[in-house]
């Protein structure tokens, strides 16, 4: 996809950006900061590196001395990271880190070490129709505006893998929904609610599961910034 202006202030200090995948964070940030040092959680032989020791990150740092801007691509993978970068914070003035993530989940309920205000909160949604060349509304009815599947020539095939993504790794592999199958069901019934009024009953009836299930579903779906 060809560079496009995002709608987000840059702050002057470290900063969480928060945003479901497929918005495009990864991409915009290394348009935005092309010299980063920039550390994917999601490449395996990086994210076993620093689960392994966190301490790692202080290290990479240090070895990197020209690096003013750190970028950590997914860090809810490793949440004990945050303690290394309060610690980089603290004694590197001027270094600033940007910290992207999926799901606040792992990070809220981890009760890990948030930089304790040291790191302000930014979020990256899908498209705004503003922020594209050429805005086609149709389009955008029907499979909506994440930027993932808004470039693919094939939409609804990307829009289809995208939910299995969910139901997949970040659900079943995380163990968050017991019953897999529930949950799929839930996702086809709380689609058609979108953008009105939820009955959290009515979907527990067409999913045939207790309503405390479909509320702790969308309690997920709040988790991986999927709804709000």
């Amino acid at each position: 996809m060809d560079k496009l202006r995002r709608f987000i202030p840059l702050p002057e200090q470290s900063f969480f950006l928060f945003g479901p995948r497929g918005t495009g964070k990864s991409t915009w940030l290394r348009q935005v900061f092309p010299d980063a040092l920039f550390l994917d959680l999601l490449d395996p032989a990086v994210h076993r590196s620093l689960e392994a020791r966190p301490e790692r990150l202080i290290e990479l740092v240090t070895a990197s001395p020209e690096a003013e801007i750190v970028v950590v691509d997914e860090v809810q993978r490793v949440p004990e990271l945050l303690s290394a970068v309060h610690s980089l914070i603290e004694t590197r003035p001027g270094l600033r880190f940007v910290l992207t993530g999926s799901s606040a989940r792992k990070l809220r309920r981890g009760g890990v070490n948030l930089l304790a205000g040291r790191a302000l909160n930014r979020s990256l949604h899908p498209f705004m129709a503003a922020e594209l060349p050429v805005f086609d509304l149709t389009h955008a009815l029907r499979f909506g505006m994440l930027p993932l599947v808004w470039a693919s020539p094939q939409p609804a095939d990307v829009l289809a893998t995208y939910a299995s993504l969910y139901l997949d790794q970040e659900i079943r592999m995380e163990g968050w929904a017991r019953d897999a199958g529930s949950f799929a069901r839930f996702l086809e019934a709380v689609s058609f609610s979108h953008a009105s009024v939820l009955n959290a009953a009515e979907v527990a009836r067409e999913c045939e599961v207790e309503r405390r299930t479909v509320v702790r579903y969308l309690e997920v779906l709040e988790d991986l910034l999927l709804s709000f």
